[in-house]
This record gives structure tokens, sequence and C-alpha cells, in this order.
């Protein structure tokens, strides 16, 4: 068997699992327990601290068959599919390598459909500042006014890229670089599950290394 980076072996799971990114993960917890989550999300911030990850979270606690619940149970089937990579009803897709209007215009006919056994059909574009002008105009009619089983989540280490047309029409969540302290201390707690010795002092190392990205962090970590 291959071995899992660190990374994907301990990617959260769950809001509380997501390293000192509070500000976003209560405030997207807070909108599902009032029923008031929006239909098009951005993420927005550096490298490594989380973007995907918390728009994958917040997909599995929309599709959850306890849900909508700011704790998804990792269990049902939604939940597995989602944390596995193979959910039918959420798509991940990356925007650099699927940037053209034909690609969005695919999308927009599919959107049609309902979701085979879910209450949301969820679209995850990484990097979606690597979109063509013609493709976010191309998605401009349907961000606005999407049918009501979808839900698009951005994310993006470029938001100045994107046209003002389509942040207006996004909830935006701004991700921060993560201290050293919380890295280092994430490190050390990861080292203990994987029953490694690691000296504090390496990795403090690591932590001032990283430059504020956990997972760049983790790859130096493996």
């Amino acid at each position: 068997m291959s071995y899992l980076v660190l990374a994907r072996k301990y990617r959260p799971q769950t809001f509380d699992q997501v390293v000192q990114q509070a500000h976003v993960t209560r405030t997207l917890a807070n909108a599902i327990t009032c029923g008031r989550v929006a239909h098009a999300i951005l993420f927005a911030g550096p490298r490594g601290t989380g973007k995907t990850t918390v728009a994958r979270i917040l997909a599995k606690a929309m599709n959850c068959e306890k849900g909508p619940t700011p704790q998804p149970c990792n269990a049902c089937r939604s939940c597995r599919e989602i944390t596995a990579g193979n959910a039918a009803d959420v798509h991940e897709i990356d925007g650099a390598s699927n940037n053209s209007v034909e690609q969005i215009r695919e999308l927009r006919e599919n959107l049609q459909y309902m979701p085979s056994h879910s209450p949301h059909k969820i679209y995850i574009i990484d990097e979606v500042h690597m979109l063509s002008l013609q493709a976010f105009n191309a998605l401009l009619k349907t961000l606005e006014e999407p049918p009501a089983h979808v839900m698009f989540l951005f994310a993006t280490t470029e938001p100045h890229k994107i046209p003002v047309t389509i942040l207006s029409r996004c909830q935006r969540h701004d991700l921060r670089r993560i201290d050293l302290r919380a890295i280092a201390d994430h490190l050390q707690m990861l080292c203990r599950r994987q029953e490694v010795v690691v000296q504090p002092e390496s990795l403090w190392l690591i932590a001032r290394e990283a430059g504020g990205s956990m997972r760049d962090a983790l790859s130096l970590l493996d």
C-alpha cells in the first residue's frame, strides 16, 4: 500500500479540527444553525490554510443525513463519500484545468438535474481565479439565481483576479496564515499520534519554514 502523506491522513473532518480559522468556521456553523447559508461562498487566503478543507466540511454539513448540521456525523453515506472524494452530489473542480466557457456551460446544463441522494448538489471550484473571463461571464446569471438545490463553494489564493461581478454575488470568507505556535503544537500532536519523537526545536524550525501554511508544514514534517 502506498504511503499516505500526513496532509491527507490527518485532513480535518469537522469544523472543530480546523486549526486557527475559528473566525470562519464559527461563522459558518452559526449560519447552518440559523438556516442562513449563502448559495455561493468564496474562501480566500494563502495556500495551505484550509480553504478547500473548510469547503468540504461545509459540503458534509449541508448534505449529512443528520443535517444541515454544524457537526457532520462522518458516518452516513454522504459524509463517507465526500471524505473519500467520490460523492455523486459534490463535484470538485480544478479551475486551472477546467477554465473554458464550454466547460462552464456544461456545468450549467447539469445544474437542472436534482441530486442523486443528497439535499444539495454542491460544486467546489478550487483556484477559481483561473477561470477565463468568458467562463466567468457564463457563470454570472447562474451564480445570481441558482436552483434551490445547488451551492457553489469557491477557493482562491488570488481573489483580486476574480471579476467584481462575481465577487458581489458571493459571501466571502478570508482565511489567515497560521501562527508559529499553532503549527508547532499541531505538529507535536501528530507526532504523538504517529508515535515518532521529534525535538520541539525541529518542529519550531519546520513551523517557521512553512510561512503560515499548515500543508507546507506537514509536507516538511513528512
